[in-house]
């Protein structure tokens, strides 16, 4: 939504402290909007459509259709004391993409998570937490991974580090249980599943994890999503999202088929 508004607001060659001045606010507010950091008030976006010229009824049905979208509670807001909101935008998107590409360096991708795996991650990364929260926090996890079970779910595409891959996490059995779990679901067409090989040695994506995600209404630009420490980063030009794109080609051509990485997931089991 705020990704439409900004669009809008750029075609008609304003700048977001003139679009505040005629709703009656701030250079500040039109920010918050336009990065989906606010609820939208319905009289603000209808001022807003009027003021950047779309007069279609048609077109601004469809923005006020998806305001109402936007402003839903998402199942996921029920866990809004553990979500710092930077991730909350995550999981929204991750909620309405219909194409998920992940580069991932140091743990196997979050929706492909067993469940004593993500509980390793989660604890490692959680010390002096209370083991209820522990819990609530795979719960969340696991509750993210059923997108990838509904039939209009997105086609997720992974591209794991080999050294992820090898990092026992948890534990051998573990370890172990996961590595099985990716063989499982490389069999459903929605998932595909490669290994970026030790034996490859540099490649482009030298800079860490990455996200590439893309939506089924075309208007809507893609979402690249870096996330770090204690904060994410999410670009939508796009010069920014093209610069990603073709990395993620690149590693995507470099890395594993999927029977390589059918053969590198049961030959790390067997050493495992």
């Amino acid at each position: 939504m705020g990704s439409q508004l900004r669009r809008l607001r750029e075609a008609k060659g304003l700048s977001r402290e003139e679009a505040g001045h005629l709703i009656r606010g701030s250079e500040s507010k039109i920010s918050r909007m336009e990065l989906g950091r606010v609820g939208l008030r319905e009289r603000d976006v209808a001022d807003l459509l009027t003021f950047y010229g779309v007069e279609d009824e048609a077109a601004r049905s469809a923005v006020m259709d998806l305001l109402l979208r936007a402003n839903e509670p998402g199942w996921w807001h029920r866990f809004n004391d553990l979500l710092p909101s930077w991730f909350q935008t995550y999981v929204g998107l991750e909620e309405a993409a219909s194409r998920i590409r992940t580069y991932e360096v140091q743990f196997v991708p979050g929706l492909l998570q067993t469940e004593e795996y993500a509980r390793a991650v989660i604890t490692a990364g959680s010390a002096g937490i209370a083991p209820e929260e522990i819990t609530r926090r795979v719960d969340l996890r696991m509750e993210r991974q059923q997108v990838l079970n509904r039939p209009d779910g997105p086609f997720f595409w992974a591209v794991i580090d080999e050294a992820a891959l090898r990092r026992p996490i948890g534990g051998a059995e573990v370890m172990r249980a996961q590595l099985e779990h990716l063989l499982d679901l490389m069999r459903r067409p929605n998932i595909t599943i490669q290994v970026m090989p030790f034996s490859f040695g540099g490649h482009s994506a030298e800079g860490g994890a990455f996200s590439v995600l893309r939506f089924q209404d075309h208007e809507l630009p893609d979402v690249v999503y870096v996330e770090q420490l204690a904060s994410a980063l999410y670009l939508d030009k796009r010069e920014e999202v093209d610069r990603y794109s073709e990395v993620m080609e690149r590693l995507c051509a470099v890395s594993t088929t999927p029977g390589e990485t059918t053969d590198i997931l049961r030959r790390i089991v067997k050493e495992n």
